[in-house]
C-alpha cells in the first residue's frame, strides 16, 4: 500500500510539479515499515541469515545477502539514507552545490544496491517490494531536487560564494551527472574505510554472488536436512544442538533427518508396541497422529523445538522404561532406528 502511495505521489509530482507536506513522511514510514516487513516475510518463508556452507533443514533458505558482506551493504544503503535526508529535509535553496551532488551520489550508490537486490530475489516477488520502494523513492527525491533547482535558477537565485563553482554546479541539469561521476571516487572512499574493517575491496560483488538459493549465486549448498514436522520427537530433534545433542543423521521416508537419542528411543518403544501388540499400537497411533500433528505443524522456531524436547523428557523415561524391562538388548534397538530396521539376532 504504501508503494502504491509513492507511486501516485511520484505521479502526481510529474503533473502538478507540487507534493504534499506527509508526502516525506510516508517516504520514511515506506522505507522503515519496509525493513521490518522484510524481515517478517524472510521468518515466514523460512530464510535463514547465515553463510551459504550452513547446515539447513526441511525447506530453509540460505540468506541473499552473504552475512560476511552485510557491513558493505548497509554501509553503502546507510550513507544513501543520509544522503536523502539531505536532500529531502534541507530547502533547495539553502543547499550548497556540493551537498547537492554529493546527496545525488549516495543514493546513486543506493539505487544501484537496490537494484541488485532486486535481480538476486527476483524469484519472490514479495521480496522485491522494499529495494523497488528505494530506488522509486530516491528517483523521486532527485527529480525533485533536480526541479527545485532549476527554478531557483530561473529567478536569478544561485550562491554568493564560490561563484565560478557554482556557475557550474547550480545549473541543475548539470547535477545529475556530475553526481554520477562522484559515484566512483565515493565508493572508492567508502571501500578504502571498510577495508579497515576487515571487508575486501570486492565485497560489493561477493555479496551477491557468496550466496545460495538466489539469482546471483555462485556457491552450491549442503542438501537441506529434513525433519518430519507431524511427530513432536522429530520437531524436538531439530532444536538447538546444545540442547537436543543430535547424534547422527538418518533416513525417513528417503530423507535425510537429525537424529538424537530422545528420537531414537521413542520410535523404538513403537517398534516394540508394533511388535508386541499390533492392535493397541495402531489405536495409540490413531490419537497420536490426530492430536501431535496439530500441535507440532505450528513449531518453525528452533527455540520451540527445545521446549517441546524438554516436555518430552518424562515420556522418553518412561519409553526408555519399557524398552530396558521387555527388551532383551534395548541398546541395540534404539541404535537401529532411523532408518526403521529389525534388531539383528545375537
Amino acid at each position: 500500500m504504501l508503494m502504491g502511495w509513492n507511486i501516485f505521489a511520484f505521479i502526481r509530482y510529474l503533473v502538478s510539479k507540487k507534493e504534499k507536506a506527509y508526502d516525506k513522511v510516508i517516504e520514511m514510514i515506506a522505507m522503515c515499515m519496509g525493513t521490518i516487513y522484510m524481515f517478517l516475510y524472510a521468518e515466514l518463508k523460512d530464510i535463514v541469515f547465515v553463510s551459504w556452507d550452513v547446515q539447513l533443514y526441511n525447506s530453509q533458505k540460505h540468506s541473499m545477502i552473504s552475512p560476511d558482506r552485510f557491513l558493505t551493504i548497509g554501509t553503502i544503503l546507510l550513507i544513501a539514507f543520509v544522503g536523502y535526508m539531505f536532500i529531502r529535509f534541507i530547502p533547495a535553496n539553502k543547499q550548497s552545490p556540493i551537498v547537492s551532488v554529493i546527496g545525488i551520489a549516495s543514493m546513486y550508490l543506493g539505487i544501484g544496491v537496490s537494484f541488485l537486490w532486486c535481480i538476486q530475489t527476483i524469484n519472490d516477488f514479495f521480496l522485491v517490494f522494499l529495494p523497488a520502494n528505494c530506488i522509486l523513492i530516491f528517483a523521486k527525491a532527485i527529480y525533485i531536487l533536480v526541479y527545485q533547482k532549476n527554478n531557483l535558477l530561473q529567478k536569478g537565485i544561485t550562491m554568493t560564494k564560490y561563484k565560478k563553482l557554482s556557475k557550474v554546479l547550480n545549473r541543475a541539469n548539470n547535477l545529475p551527472w556530475m553526481a554520477l561521476i562522484l559515484v566512483i571516487p565515493l565508493l572508492g572512499i567508502i571501500i578504502a574505510i571498510l577495508l579497515l574493517f576487515g571487508q575486501e575491496p570486492n565485497s560489493i560483488i561477493k555479496a551477491w554472488t557468496e550466496t545460495a538459493d538466489w539469482t546471483m549465486s555462485q556457491k552450491t549448498p549442503l542438501q537441506n536436512i529434513q525433519y518430519d514436522e507431524h511427530y513432536l520427537c522429530t520437531v524436538a530433534a531439530g532444536g538447538h544442538r546444545k540442547v537436543v545433542k543430535p547424534i547422527r543423521t538418518g533416513k525417513r521416508h528417503g530423507h535425510r533427518v537429525v537424529v538424537n537419542r530422545q528420537l531414537c528411543i521413542a520410535n523404538a518403544f513403537e517398534q516394540v508396541l508394533e511388535e508386541k501388540t499390533p492392535a493397541f499400537h495402531k489405536a495409540v497411533r490413531m490419537i497420536y497422529d490426530r492430536t501431535g500433528y496439530p500441535i507440532s505443524k505450528h513449531i518453525h522456531s528452533k527455540y520451540l523445538a527445545d521446549i517441546i524436547y524438554f516436555l518430552m523428557k518424562p515420556l522418553e523415561w518412561i519409553f526408555l522404561l519399557v524398552l530396558y524391562t521387555v527388551d532383551v538388548y534395548p541398546e541395540d534397538r534404539i541404535a537401529v532406528q532411523y532408518p526403521h530396521t529389525p534388531v539383528p539376532s545375537r
